[in-house]
Order: structure tokens, then sequence, then C-alpha cells
């Protein structure tokens, strides 16, 4: 059974993959009027096919592991002359080549765009339908090998970490990922931290030599740093039980808690710590209600733990729902920055700064799709969205038969006049058909290897 679902969930993975990749470049050669001969889901031997009423055949083939768009062009029709027989006049003369550069190019990058589309749409509805945790990320302890800029800067446990040389953290992975975009850097990691009892942040420089060496540091890249980080909530108010305590007491959903009877709160955690030992007892709670800071007496309820003792409890949980523009502005973020993560990846392991064995095949992936899907359909379509983004980067890399190789050759054939010699393309383009056949085998390699 398990085996079942991990290659059903890979199955479904690499199809709606493929399916929204190969639709893009279709939807615009169809805009641009270009006649696509076949619309192919797999590789292979065609099991089964039909024709729609422009005369495109679309086909579904044997091998569930890509697919394919083919135009008509005038090498196409050269090659195989007994192809104009079967063509209509309109559909003879509108080959892909008889194009503008500018449509095909644009057919060109419809394909990955289209990967950057569902990307953006699978994580705006993950956060529409999810709650915003407002977590930040918190400094729990600082090793002695810390190398600061100056004797004058100091970083405290408790500091929350804002920013990493100016990017803004807007959420605690992008902690890591930052820090690993710096794999071999030697030089100054700047730091925003903000301190609970000063206003202003602190500007903090710490000193790096050939950072992150090793895929062992490249999987803790803030312990390497010399930085131990915990996770904690913000106090606000995400939803509030029925008829609990905060409900009757007028408490609303985004009401920051400021502080509880003479006790300052930081995070969501102080709460607990505050009303776990007073059950049962009245307290005065300070929150922030949009510009307006408003006081509330609470009366507070009572719950049983594990051991059956009595804890204090109001009625609340956090994480803040977000609005339908927050979440896609939110998708739109995640997609581009994870987007230019990849190209920083894919730099760092050019250069030999990362290591290449977190390159994956289709086993590894096929394992990927089986975990999540066990763990839920979130997680799945969270899996489902990182992958479409690296299938859309992968495809704008300038290697010949891939998209953004042949965007390259379109951009010089744009600046020569004329398109570069048959035997110069033929060349190019075998040439990048052995990267990337190599680039496959050592990716299996790396999931093989993984197994022994």
């Amino acid at each position: 059974m398990t085996a079942i679902i991990y290659i059903a969930s890979f199955l479904v993975l690499l199809g709606v993959l493929v399916t929204i990749h190969e639709y893009g470049h279709f939807i615009v050669a169809r805009m641009c009027k270009v006649h696509v001969q076949r619309f192919s889901l797999g590789m292979g031997p065609v099991v089964y096919k039909r024709l729609d009423k422009h005369g495109t055949e679309i086909a579904l083939s044997l091998l569930p592991l890509g697919g394919y768009v083919s135009m008509i062009t005038n090498r196409l029709v050269e090659l195989e002359p007994e192809i104009k027989n079967q063509l209509t006049e309109e559909q003879a003369k509108n080959t892909f080549d008889s194009k503008p550069k500018w449509q095909r190019a644009s057919i060109m990058f419809a394909g990955p765009l289209a990967n950057f589309l569902l990307s953006i749409f699978i994580f705006s509805v993950i956060f529409l339908n999810t709650p915003d945790p407002q977590t930040v990320s918190v400094i729990k302890s600082v090793d002695s090998s810390v190398s600061l800029e100056s004797s004058e800067q100091f970083i405290l446990p408790g500091d929350q970490i804002t920013s990493i040389n100016s990017l803004v953290i807007r959420d605690p992975k992008d902690l890591n990922l930052e820090l690993l975009s710096y794999a071999g850097f030697t030089g100054l990691i700047n730091l925003t931290l903000k301190r609970v009892d000063i206003d202003s942040p602190q500007d903090i420089s710490i000193y790096v030599e050939n950072f992150l060496p090793t895929s062992e540091s490249q999987s803790n890249p803030l312990k390497y740093l010399g930085l131990e980080v915990e996770y904690k909530m913000r106090p606000i108010i995400g939803q509030i039980e029925n008829d609990g305590p905060a409900d009757l007491s007028s408490l609303k959903p985004n009401d920051v808690v400021l502080k509880i009877n003479n006790s300052k709160i930081y995070y969501a955690s102080d709460i607990r710590s505050v009303i776990s030992p007073i059950p049962n007892q009245d307290v005065q709670i300070d929150v922030l209600r949009g510009s307006d800071i408003i006081s509330f007496p609470v009366k507070l309820g009572v719950f049983k733990d594990q051991s059956g003792q009595d804890l204090g409890m109001l009625g609340i949980s956090f994480g803040t729902n977000r609005t339908l523009v927050q979440a896609v502005s939110k998708g739109v973020f995640e997609t581009y920055n994870l987007s230019i993560k990849t190209l920083q990846f894919i730099g760092k392991m050019l250069t030999g700064n990362m290591g290449t064995e977190n390159l994956s095949g289709p086993i590894g992936i096929a394992q990927m799709a089986g975990n999540t899907a066990q763990a839920g359909f979130l997680p799945f379509m969270y899996l489902m969205a990182l992958l479409s983004i690296s299938l859309a980067v992968l495809n704008l890399l300038p290697i010949p038969v891939l998209d953004g190789g042949q965007l390259t050759l379109l951009g010089i054939e744009a600046v020569r006049g004329k398109p570069l010699p048959e035997k110069v393309e033929n060349f190019i383009y075998t040439g990048g058909g052995v990267m990337v056949l190599a680039l496959m085998i050592f990716a299996i390699f790396n999931d093989v290897s993984r197994f022994f």
C-alpha cells in the first residue's frame, strides 16, 4: 500500500507540473496562431490520442516522465516533406519560424511562466487557508566564537532577528535560506536585531570566513554562525473560544496582549507562564487594539493538565487569518524569493560552495512526494509549489534544448540579424542534450547513493 502511495503521488505531482508547463507553451502558441502538431503528456510511444478542432493531436504517451508540444517548423517540413501534405494551407504557413521573434520568445517563456503562476496560486491557497503564525526568530544563546565587527557591538539572548543584510525576515525559514545563499562567503554578515526593551533597531555585523564550507554546516547555518535560535509567536489573538473568559471580557481577534496585571507580555508563551498558576482568578489585561491601548478585567477559566492539576486559561489561540490580498501578496513574494534562492544555490553548486548531493532525481522526488502525501494535502501542495519553481528556474537556464537555451539562441539571432548556421545549432543542441542527460544521470546516482 505504501509503495502505491509513493508511485501515485509521484505521478500526480509530475503530471500536474508537466501538464501546466506544456500547456503554457501550447496556449501561447495557439494565441500566436502557430500550428501545434501534437500536445503530448508523457514521452515515448503514444497510448491514446485524439484530434481537437484545430487539428492538434492531443496525446497520452507511455512514459510519465515529461511531455512536449510539437510545433510545425520550416525545418520539420524540409526534413519530412510528407507532413506538408497533411496540413491545410493555413496550418502550413503558420510555422513557428514564420512568427516574429517576440512571439517565438513568448512561446518559449510561457512554459516557465505557467509554472511560476502555478506556484503563486498554490501558495496563495495555502496561505489563505492556514493562519499566519506571527512567529519571530529569537536568539536563545550566542556562541563565544562569534566574531563581531566591533567590540562595542553585542548580541543578547532574547534579541529578535528582523533582517539579514537588509533582507527583511518575513518567515523563520527565510533565516536559513538567506544564510545558505552566503555559502563560501568571506566578509561581514549584517544582522538587524530588535530588543524588547529598546525601540530603535540594533545593527550587528558578524565576520565570517569561508562560511558554510561543508554539507554538515549547510544543514544548520545558524548554528555554524554561532547562534541558537528559537521561534516564538507574537501575542496577537487569533481565535477566541465562544463563551470563554476572553470572549466574555470583550477581547477580540487581532488584539495584541501587552500586559497581564504587572507582567509585560512579549510573546504568546509569556501569557501561559503568567496565567497558568492562577486559575479562576481576576486579572487585568492591557491590549493594543488598532492604535489604542485598552484595559480589560478578565476572570480566568480553568482546565486540568494531564496530571490533573488545575491551570488558568483565557480561551484564545494565536495566529491571525490572512485576507485574500495578503495571501496572494505573500504567494507572489514566496515565489519570487524562492526563485532567487534557487538561482543562487545553483550558482553555489557550480562554484563548489554548495554540495551537489542536494540534487535529487526522480527517485528522490518520488520519495518526497510520498512522504508529503502521507503528511497531508497541504504539505503535498507545498512540495508541488516548490518543484514548480525549480522546474521554471531550471528551464530558464541558458542550456540548449531547454527553454532558456532557445531564448538565448533567439537573442543571438536578434543581434546577428539571422539564425546561427544549421551545423552550429545542431552542435549546440547536441551539447545541451548531453549536459541535461549527464545531469539527470548524476541526480539519479545521488538518489541511489542515499540508500547505501
